[in-house]
């Protein structure tokens, strides 16, 4: 009797979210596109027709949650690992005893939590008992599988993807959670539905953190003479003092915000532009970095249609290198803003793009002699700088001189558009290559 009373103090003092994780399919919240009534995944949980497989998506979805739901309901033995603590050793020992087992008969499921966090060797390791069937490989991953994993090992494995949850799944979950005897059930709560809403709102689409910041507010609350919580406004507005945001500096989720954030810009959306800097400041990048790519930004999207884009770009980029953080917000708030509404042309990165075309796949042609120094007698009796004509002693500061290779006489790279202020420079450069092209003109 002492022992159950023991476990049962354990299970009470459990965080709240591991109190609370659902056993069965009927229990799990979100993800009704993989386990919803005769979807896929949950046929295949059922039927106990399991494979390898990864489950690819944000923390606190229940990757963890699914890959337990299925080792209780599969005739497999099963063994969690994660990436984070365990060694080669551990790997080597899980593996050996899953073929021994293989060989009575005997399925093994791993699940295997943060599995991006293997190298690659790590991960080859897995390939032959995958293949072999000793293991049923079941890897969670919060990263992009099809960067972070071995190719010869994801193509032997399906991947769900695995959402966010939704604020409504969120709500239902925190009733739940109030509600159940598992939960704080046995505790009368005072929380109003707009509370509970504003949590999971804060949440983003986290289960483990809408139930920890429950939990943290009953903690908080103002407990009566009846023993009875009541949650005010001011104690759960300290819970929530700072939302987590999705954030990883050298991950998938980095270099979405940037696409995010350039090509809002592109699109000439301040707003879009606004609120994908200050994401990824929130989220803890260098601005130096978001600076960096705004320069670039303005002379691949805007050129020479308002050439002081790249003077704020670089302004903005000094600003931030002198304030940096939180001052320099403002400043990053500055360029995107500048950015999104000047004039945009990609000439020069087509003329860029075009260029080392030419350069990766043409034979490296001699620069033409007419245009090469001839700082010597011999070099003069080769003909180096034969037929160059300075362009300041003709009239039009111009000549019909040619300054590409010959194999690429005729090519032009450069096509100014009418937007913004290259269009005057497009009506300059037409006007020139018609004098150019003009027969009868002055050298």
């Amino acid at each position: 009797m002492e022992q159950i009373s023991m476990l049962d103090d354990r299970e009470k003092t459990a965080p709240l979210a591991s109190r609370l994780r659902p056993e069965n399919l009927d229990e799990y919240v979100g993800q009704e596109h993989l386990v919803g009534k005769g979807k896929i995944l949950r046929q295949l949980i059922e039927n106990d027709n399991i494979s390898s497989m990864i489950f690819w998506g944000p923390p606190g979805v229940g990757k963890t949650t699914l890959a337990r739901i299925i080792a209780k309901q599969t005739k497999a033995d099963f063994v969690e690992m994660s990436a984070v603590t365990s060694g080669v050793k551990e790997v080597k020992e899980i593996m050996n005893n899953a073929e021994h087992a293989r060989r009575m008969g005997i399925r093994t499921l791993l699940f295997t939590d943060e599995i991006h966090r293997f190298n690659k060797a790590q991960q080859d390791a897995f390939l032959p008992y995958v293949e072999k069937g000793s293991i049923i490989l079941v890897g969670a991953t919060t990263e992009n599988p099809s960067f972070e994993l071995n190719s010869a090992l994801l193509s032997r494995c399906k991947v769900f993807i695995l959402k966010a949850l939704e604020e409504s799944d969120l709500i239902s979950m925190l009733q739940r959670a109030i509600s159940s005897p598992k939960g704080l059930g046995d505790m009368v709560i005072h929380i109003s539905g707009e509370q509970i809403a504003l949590i999971a709102r804060f949440s983003n689409g986290d289960a483990r953190t809408a139930l920890n910041t429950l939990e943290m507010a009953v903690l908080n609350g103002k407990i009566a003479s009846d023993g009875s919580v009541t949650i005010d406004d001011e104690t759960l507005a300290q819970c929530m003092n700072r939302r987590s945001l999705l954030y990883d500096k050298s991950g998938e989720e980095h270099y979405n915000l940037i696409s995010a954030l350039h090509k809002s810009m592109r699109n000439s959306d301040p707003d879009a532009a606004v609120y994908w800097t200050q994401r990824m400041l929130y989220g803890g990048e260098d601005p130096l970095y978001i600076a960096r790519r705004l320069i670039r930004f303005a002379s691949e999207d805007i050129g020479m249609a308002d050439s002081n884009a790249l003077q704020v770009a670089v302004s903005v980029y000094q600003a931030c290198h002198f304030l940096g953080m939180p001052e320099c917000d403002v400043h990053l708030t500055h360029a995107a803003v500048y950015l999104s509404m000047a004039p945009k042309s990609n000439a020069l990165y087509k003329a860029c793009e075009g260029c080392k075309k030419d350069i990766k796949e043409m034979p490296a042609e001699p620069v033409p002699l007419q245009i090469c120094n001839a700082p010597t007698n011999l070099m003069k009796e080769l003909d180096y700088g034969k037929g160059y004509i300075y362009a300041h002693d003709t009239e039009e500061k111009l000549t019909k001189m040619k300054c590409l290779p010959d194999a690429l006489a005729d090519r032009r790279y450069y096509h100014p558009t009418a937007q913004g202020r290259e269009k005057a420079v497009k009506e300059r450069f037409d006007k020139i290559l018609e004098w150019k092209n003009h027969d009868g003109s002055k050298k």
